[in-house]
């Protein structure tokens, strides 16, 4: 074989290793990358069934096409709740125009005290198209072991003082309804902002 056709064919099989690379390079999908826990795929916290504060009952599918923020707490909380909530206004405002698509969701963990008057109350002090959503004993306790949320009861003074340790982190969902991301507590409202427009920009 003379050295011609010996380069072309070293030519030939470079080019087609070159080319084979650089479609495998075009064929996969870059890896979103979240500044909260990634948990995409997970097999829990899969969706919601509980009343909002005006009775009506409420599901993942309610806010498709929007970014949704669960929180699990209570209105008597002294601070997590409060800080946290707080926080997902400020979220919001930060998204500009984007901030109507996203939806902020809180479950309350106190149905025995959070009637829905004081839950309406409560999400007016931080933004009014929050929705807070509240069962029975037996709905909470089921739901809060669905997106594994930790709360025990600490007895206060009276049998009316009582507080709640509880999960303080917020679980985050896409456009289409599916868990994302979990953002720790205290994480800031930044952290959360650079999330939404993550899940916002995505293609379906």
């Amino acid at each position: 074989m003379d050295k011609r056709r010996v380069l072309k064919l070293m030519l030939a099989t470079t080019l087609g290793t070159g080319a084979v690379g650089w479609l495998a390079g075009c064929s996969r999908e870059e890896k979103v990358s979240f500044q909260g826990v990634d948990v995409t795929g997970a097999e829990y916290a899969r969706d919601f069934s509980l009343p909002d504060a005006n009775g009506q009952l409420r599901t993942l599918k309610d806010f498709a096409g929007k970014v949704v923020v669960v929180f699990f707490g209570y209105t008597q909380c002294p601070d997590v709740c409060p800080t946290t909530l707080q926080e997902l206004a400020e979220v919001k405002q930060l998204l500009g125009a984007d901030g109507e698509r996203l939806q902020a969701i809180f479950v309350s963990l106190d149905p025995e005290r959070d009637t829905p008057e004081m839950l309406k109350a409560y999400m007016g002090n931080f933004d009014p198209s929050f929705v807070a959503l509240r069962g029975t004993p037996e709905q909470t306790a089921a739901i809060a072991k669905d997106f594994k949320i930790f709360y025990k009861k600490v007895e206060g003074q009276t049998p009316q003082t009582y507080t709640l340790d509880h999960s303080a982190g917020s679980y985050v969902y896409d456009p289409a309804g599916r868990l994302r991301v979990y953002e720790r507590y205290g994480s800031g409202p930044q952290v959360v902002v650079s999330d939404v427009r993550t899940l916002l920009s995505e293609k379906s």
